[in-house]
């Protein structure tokens, strides 16, 4: 049987990891809420719109043709009713090349 001692060394030992733990991993509640970034108007973080389309469709054989050619894009929908052709900034060049050649 366990002497009195050690238990309450193994409790108390618990305690303080269970409190470590909360402090290192706890909510954070006193951070600031992150906001949209003023510079940023469409909101579309890392990405950069280089087409827009009228049509879910149209956005989507873009996107396609941009995949196509090794480029990585998306498609979001537009406050406008339209929809947007999304890359990152580094791919935008070809992006618009890509776009911009007669359909295959």
């Amino acid at each position: 049987m366990p002497r009195l001692g050690t238990v309450v060394g193994v409790i108390v030992a618990l305690v303080v990891i269970g409190l470590l733990l909360r402090w290192t991993f706890g909510h954070q509640r006193n951070l600031a809420v992150p906001t949209d970034d003023p510079d940023d108007p469409v909101a579309t973080g890392l990405l950069t719109e280089v087409s827009r389309a009228p049509g879910a469709e149209a956005a989507g054989v873009l996107r396609d043709r941009l995949r196509a050619a090794g480029i990585r894009a998306t498609v979001s929908r537009s406050d406008d009713g339209g929809y947007a052709v999304l890359v990152f900034p580094r791919d935008v060049g070809d992006a618009k090349v890509v776009l911009s050649g007669s359909p295959e």
